[in-house]
């Protein structure tokens, strides 16, 4: 499936005869040049503007596999590509570029925008990622998504709903712990709030983020530590595990083992979703908790911005 690369540019235009050819490039094209130059907003609807978004990434925080750079992630931007044609009927092109300097980034993007419809950024390390979306969404007429962010918060929103309702909990008496506060893991904990969740802790690799913590912090970090751990709890995952009704991954495989679990509370939920291998595999967790969920597609349960 990978030798060679999992995408390609065909044509839509038969280029059968002399007549096709002056069509599709010169000298028939000058009257379209000309249309968008007038009207630029034309673009979107005579080229390919209109249904093609670029997968942008600088390969700084690729799935579980960390910083592997542009090269080594664009296996994983062709396979978004990929997604965005079959499931969503929308063009997409790998764009991964060899800087990890946001600035940089921002500028290359605005300058590749004129030949996309839509920007959805991927696997760009936090914070950065933060202000990469903010001054893209801000300086570009186009729009931009993160998909780390909102696609991962959405998901995890509509899978919690349904569990839930299997395990008859209200969500504002419930507690959840987020493992990870990378761009995921910022985004699910704004989303849970938003939906009700009675309180959140998050863990990041210094433990708790509680509102007076100096180490390791920055300014989203700062955002959690004001509105999340309610009781200014302290210490490693572990003990914010202590009573919680919930935990989602969005950190590193096997951060967690099967006797973790049983400090939750009654029928805990459980979305470890770190890729390729999650926080806890369902075999380990299965005898401790009432909902599991994975990123993976090869268990039952996926919860994967890929939906």
């Amino acid at each position: 499936m990978h030798l060679g690369g999992k995408i390609e540019i065909k044509s839509k235009s038969p280029l059968e005869t002399r007549d096709d050819l002056s069509m599709a490039y010169t000298p028939g094209v000058a009257r379209v040049c000309n249309a968008i130059a007038a009207d630029p907003i034309r673009s979107f609807g005579l080229t390919i503007r209109r249904n093609m978004v670029a997968v942008v990434s600088d390969g700084s925080a690729v799935l579980g596999l960390g910083n592997i750079g542009a090269l080594g992630a664009m296996p994983v931007m062709e396979g978004k590509a990929i997604l965005f044609k079959e499931f969503g009927g929308v063009d997409a092109f790998p764009i991964c570029l060899d800087t990890q300097d946001t600035e940089e980034i921002i500028k290359a993007v605005k300058q590749l925008a004129p030949t996309f419809g839509g920007i959805n950024l991927e696997d760009i390390s936090a914070p950065r990622c933060f202000e990469i979306e903010d001054r893209l969404r801000r300086e570009l007429d186009i729009p931009v998504f993160h998909d780390d962010q909102h696609g991962t918060a959405a998901v995890v929103l509509a899978a919690l709903i349904n569990a839930v309702k299997i395990v008859g909990k209200n969500l504002k008496d419930m507690k959840a712990v987020v493992s990870g506060a990378g761009a995921a893991g910022v985004a699910c904990t704004k989303a849970l709030l938003a939906l009700g969740m009675g309180d959140v802790i998050v863990c990041d690799t210094k433990g708790a983020i509680y509102k007076g913590r100096s180490a390791g912090m920055n300014p989203a970090k700062e955002w959690l530590a004001e509105n999340t751990n309610k009781e200014r709890l302290e210490g490693s995952l572990l003990q914010a595990l202590a009573g919680a009704d919930m935990i989602l991954g969005v950190s590193g495989p096997g951060l967690l083992k099967g006797r973790d679990l049983t400090v939750m509370a009654k029928d805990p939920i459980v979305f470890a979703l770190s890729n390729p291998v999650p926080e806890i595999m369902p075999e380990e967790a299965a005898p401790y908790v009432r909902v599991m969920a994975t990123g993976r597609s090869d268990y039952p349960n996926q919860v994967n911005n890929v939906l």
